[in-house]
């Protein structure tokens, strides 16, 4: 697959890499990536991952809808510092209902630096969870399940 934005990332067998560079308005007083910081890298991963796959935000929005993260689970394993090159990996584990739920990682070369667990719910206008389109889900190649 030929990936239309360069800028988004590319797509792998297992999911989604998106290289990002380690600024200073990303870190701390001493040099390295200030914890907070990490989520707005798992979302520009996941942002240009449905990016890739068709699925934009402007869009969603134009119907009154956009993915909010319902629950996330982080494990911070060794910090990145300013310069660093780092590697947000996301890949697709399951969709159900209105959730869709991704494992994320960043990496540094071979080390991983954290790993994510996230859940991320497609919401309406009034912010309740709505079920994913059929479109939607067949882009993950998900089933629907009648039970969720």
């Amino acid at each position: 697959m030929q990936d239309p934005d360069p800028i988004a990332g590319r797509m792998t067998d297992g999911g989604h890499q998106l290289r990002q560079r380690v600024y200073f308005e990303a870190t701390d007083f001493s040099g390295r990536v200030y914890h907070a910081r990490y989520l707005q890298f798992l979302e520009r991963g996941r942002s240009d991952y449905l990016r890739l796959l068709g699925i934009r935000h402007r869009e969603l929005a134009t119907t009154g809808r956009s993915f909010a993260v319902s629950r996330m689970e982080i494990a911070f394993l060794k910090p990145a510092s300013i310069d660093d090159i780092v590697m947000v990996c996301t890949e697709f584990r399951g969709a159900t209902g209105a959730r869709i739920t991704l494992h994320q990682r960043i990496m540094r070369d071979e080390d991983d630096l954290l790993k994510a667990s996230v859940i991320v719910a497609l919401v309406g206008p009034n912010g309740r969870a709505v079920r994913l389109p059929p479109g939607m889900r067949a882009v993950f190649g998900a089933k629907e399940d009648p039970s969720t």
